[in-house]
């Protein structure tokens, strides 16, 4: 347990703040005049009908100012007494052991991936952010979208890893398989979208490594993900024929289900996990299944030190170079000890020492736990040594391949550049240096690029490339010695697709020429879209109004090549320009570079593709652990990797482990009736309600019992909050609403602190309304009700009123969802802003109401009187909330709501009908989630690969 002091401080800031609100109340409604001696005499002012009991100022007196000290000080202690239980309680850990087991294990999951998601969206924020300085933009509101769709596309992809470590399975036990082995795939095809694939054949054994080449857009990662289960049950594509694992059938069986036969490692893995410690993301999946801890944590620790991660286990995952974040994501995979291991894309953003690490693991996972291993490479050179079969993807059609052989000498020839002497220098710097937080990246770097030349940075992970090539391009801060020649640096980031503001290519474009335009350079004017025709060569890409994270990586890396060399840019830098890129679309991003080195820019790129290098003719400057390029190549000798697979090699047995000691019976969770699920949700709001509304129903009571219904409603609150959460636990089942509900719940709870929070500017109502508006009203009340629980745990705002501003902020996202699904356009967003201004002052009066009668005490003229008439009480709350919330926040809350309506919402509702769930049985939230409507994929190109 660690004492967190912010909690406590926040609490006592807030005590004091409510004891100056009572004083002030009691000066300003009747004055505090009791006893002697008088401190100000200021004249008492009566209302008019229907305020006439109301009495403004009045005396000052010392024991009235005391006294309503006094008053304050128990509601004052409570503030302080939840500061301190804040201050000591680990409430994510809470969020942990419920998501475990119990009736509350999707909510509560959907908790643990919202707060494994706040460093994804700080990390999102931190690289749109620098996308926009390298475009030249201003960081405002149009970044919302960028940040979102970059959120959105990790949720996706923790909601992939979620399924496939079996969250929310219901299948019982059972051990072995059928006499197939790990898989059989017979006249099988794969469809999503265009991309169809077809399987005649194929049963790879156990123990063996089998290796699936082609291009990029043929269908690779389509049929792994067609074999993991994800493309049928999770992204909306089709499966025929015979696909069998372990004896299962895929078509029928979803991938939670299949979880401990089947490991699965994603494309950029540090982009799909869905907790924060790598000891965690380990053990994910024996937690989901509910195994006992000390077992868990014996397993976790066995795996680990198999594969090479023990010194990473109490990591945070965020800080992991690539290769790190592969072996942690494998063993992540093999902690089941699965028969049957799928790789994606392992060795893509690996230097030449973790590829050989990496190929090692997987070398012994198959020789000597006799796993079946398939991996799907564009790189698949160095699994020659350690592969036994190899398939490649011909015409649509999975067929037996041959392994890769040495480069031929046309493809090996390095062409020699021209000595830089002869051309001009553009660019400068020397003993250059660069720190982030104190650390240094950079140590003593010293460079010179000349016109026209084509210069790469190789060296391992970590060595501070891309560090290097964000201080060349931004010049700024703890950059020195660096010079340009005139002209501008312009920037293509690893994360190129955060370069993307728009949502149509063709407006990427035309964005482009008026950023050309303002910068009023005297270059002539010209077309975005011939650039882009110029640089893409042969390739096709579509200019309309396809959206620009939907096209393949290699039309992706080109676009944002012309993007960024539109106002004709004295120095070119690019961050591993060839990532996932099959070689034809290499080829087309060498085309794209040898380009803009013709026009004359300096190219300076990132890489561990020497090939790519060797082929561009490009001068190699090494550099290492952040220290200065040098100016001759890098002989770093390649790591030995495992000798060649034997024909007779023969796996160790695989060993299976006890099965759980808890029947299936025990783990299968509640589901409640429709009708009572149904039933329960409308008596918990109903029941809120009276919470919120108990003071003017306390007027229909005697007085001693209206003295009582506070503390009936402080009651109420929590149980009905608690009512809600499980009858709506049935709607998180599906492992995509889960990943949904918990990235943009870490979007509300930091947009909610950004702003003022619930006494002012509630800018979270922006996405609470759109999200409800795109996935329904079930899902708008849960995403209400978790973005208030997870902003209230990471800041420490844990009280009474939480259960209150739950249900309101609840209501607001399921308001939405009820609106008339048929309007849109521009009527759409008018609905929403009008919906917006309404929500707003309906949430003013809601959360003044329960709290009014705590905030202003007993003595006022605007108090609270138990037993007194209905419309005594009813003008009294009225006249505090206009004084105190109406006239001033509720109306800047319902201007910002309808500002940023108006501002983003056409390209928020967009981006989130992009990740809509896919309509499964039982995995959808709200009647509008399961409507017939093709799902689209966060990353429709990773499934085509």
């Amino acid at each position: 347990m660690t004492f967190r002091p912010a909690p406590l401080r926040a609490a006592a800031a807030l005590a004091v703040v409510f004891i100056a609100a009572r004083v002030i109340y009691r000066i300003l409604f009747n004055g505090v005049g009791i006893g002697e001696p008088v401190l100000l005499d200021l004249p008492a002012v009566r209302l008019p009908a229907p305020y006439a009991h109301v009495v403004l100022l009045g005396p000052v007196t010392a024991p009235g100012l005391w006294q309503a000290v006094l008053s304050a000080l128990p509601i004052a202690g409570m503030f302080l007494a939840f500061g301190l239980l804040n201050a000591w309680v680990d409430v994510a850990r809470g969020f942990v052991h419920l998501a475990r087991r119990g009736p509350m294990q999707g909510v509560a999951r959907m908790l643990v991936v919202a707060w494994a998601a706040l460093p994804a969206l700080a990390d999102a924020v931190t690289s749109v952010r620098l996308a926009f300085r390298l475009r030249g933009e201003r960081f405002g509101p149009r970044a919302l979208v960028p940040v979102l769709e970059r959120t959105l596309e990790h949720a996706g992809r923790v909601a992939a890893a979620l399924e496939l470590r079996g969250f929310g399975s219901r299948a019982a036990h059972r051990s072995g398989n059928d006499d197939g082995g790990p898989l059989r795939v017979r006249d099988a095809q794969f469809r999503i979208g265009d991309t169809q694939v077809s399987v005649p054949d194929f049963t790879p054994s156990n123990g063996s490594i089998t290796v699936i080449t082609g291009p990029t857009g043929s269908g690779k990662s389509t049929i792994l993900r067609g074999i993991a289960g994800l493309l049928s049950h999770v992204d909306g594509g089709e499966i025929s024929g015979t696909v069998c694992i372990a004896g299962t059938d895929r078509a029928t069986t979803p991938p939670r289900d299949t979880a401990r036969f089947i490991g699965v490692v994603l494309q950029n893995p540090r982009a799909a996990f869905a907790s924060t410690r790598v000891r965690d993301e380990i053990s994910l999946a024996l937690e989901l299944r509910g195994i006992a801890s000390g077992t868990a944590k014996a397993r976790v620790l066995e795996v680990a030190d198999r594969i090479g991660v023990s010194a990473l286990l109490d990591r945070n995952v965020s800080t992991l170079s690539a290769g790190e974040a592969t072996l942690v994501a494998i063993a992540a995979a093999v902690v089941e000890h699965p028969a049957l291991l799928l790789v994606d894309e392992p060795l893509a953003d690996l230097d030449t020492a973790a590829r050989g690490h990496v190929i090692a693991v997987l070398d012994a996972l198959a020789r000597d736990d006799g796993v079946c291993v398939i991996v799907a490479e564009h790189r698949a050179a160095p699994l020659v040594p350690v592969a036994d079969s190899w398939w490649t993807i011909d015409d649509g059609a999975l067929v037996p391949g041959a392994a890769p052989s040495a480069p031929s000498p046309a493809v090996a020839a390095r062409p020699t550049p021209a000595e830089p002497a002869k051309r001009a220098p553009v660019l400068t710097a020397a003993n250059l240096a660069v720190h982030r937080k104190g650390k240094p990246l950079v140590r003593e770097a010293s460079l010179t690029l000349h016109r026209g030349e084509v210069v790469a940075l190789v060296g391992p992970n970590g060595a501070g490339k891309s560090s290097l090539l964000v201080a060349l391009a931004l010049g700024e801060g703890t950059v020195d010695g660096r010079t340009v020649d005139g002209g501008r640096v312009a920037l293509v980031p690893d994360a190129s697709d955060d370069l993307f503001t728009r949502d149509t290519v063709a407006g990427e474009l035309r964005a482009a020429e008026r950023r050309q335009d303002r910068r009023g350079d005297q270059l002539p004017r010209r077309s975005a879209e011939s650039h882009l025709a110029r640089l893409r060569g042969d390739v096709r890409t579509p200019i309309g109004h396809e959206h620009p994270r939907d096209l393949s990586a290699g039309e992706r890396r080109i676009l944002a090549i012309a993007l960024q060399t539109m106002d004709d840019p004295q120095v070119l830098l690019i961050d591993e320009p060839t990532r996932g890129l099959d070689p034809a679309a290499r080829a087309a991003v060498s085309a794209a570079l040898r380009a803009a080195a013709d026009s004359g820019a300096a190219v300076l790129i990132a890489t561990h593709d020497l090939d790519f290098v060797h082929g561009l003719g490009a001068r190699i400057l090494p550099m290492r652990d952040g220290v200065a390029p040098a100016s001759v190549a890098d002989h770093t000798p390649e790591p030995e990797l495992p000798p060649a697979r034997q024909e007779n090699a023969r796996p160790r047995p695989r060993v299976t482990e006890p099965t759980n000691t808890q029947s299936p019976a025990r783990q299968r969770r509640i589901r409640m009736p429709r009708g009572v699920e149904l039933a329960v949700l409308a008596a918990a709001n109903v029941l809120a309600l009276a919470a919120f509304c108990w003071p003017l129903l306390a007027a229909a009571l005697p007085e001693d019992a209206a003295a009582a219904l506070p503390y009936a409603a402080l009651a109420i609150a929590p149980l009905a909050a608690v009512a809600i959460v499980v009858s709506l636990d049935g709607s998180v089942r599906s492992a995509h609403t889960v990943a949904l509900l918990g990235v943009l719940a870490a979007v509300g709870s930091a947009v909610r602190v950004a702003s003022t929070g619930v006494g002012g500017v509630e800018a979270v109502f922006i996405l609470l309304i759109l999200a409800g508006r795109a996935f329904g009203p079930r899902f708008g009340m849960l995403l209400g009700a978790a973005t208030i629980a997870l902003s209230s745990a990471v800041w420490g705002g844990i009280g009474p009123w939480t259960p209150f501003q739950i249900f309101a902020c609840a209501w607001v996202g399921a308001g939405a969802g009820l609106l008339p699904r048929r309007v849109r356009g521009r009527a759409e967003l008018w609905m929403l802003g009008g919906y917006g201004i309404l929500a707003s002052y309906l949430f003013g009066l809601l959360t003044n109401l329960w709290f009014w009668p705590f905030a202003v005490g007993a003595g006022t003229g605007i108090s609270y009187v138990p037993g007194a008439p209905l419309g005594t009480n009813l003008s009294s709350f009225l006249l505090y909330s206009l004084v105190t919330s109406t006239a001033g926040w509720d109306t800047l809350r319902a201007v910002t709501t309808v500002i940023g309506i108006a501002v983003v919402g056409r390209a928020i509702l967009a981006a989130l009908r992009r990740v809509k769930p896919v309509s499964s049985p039982g995995g959808s939230v709200g009647g509008h989630a399961a409507q017939a409507q093709p799902a689209v994929v966060p990353d429709l190109e990773e499934i085509r690969r």
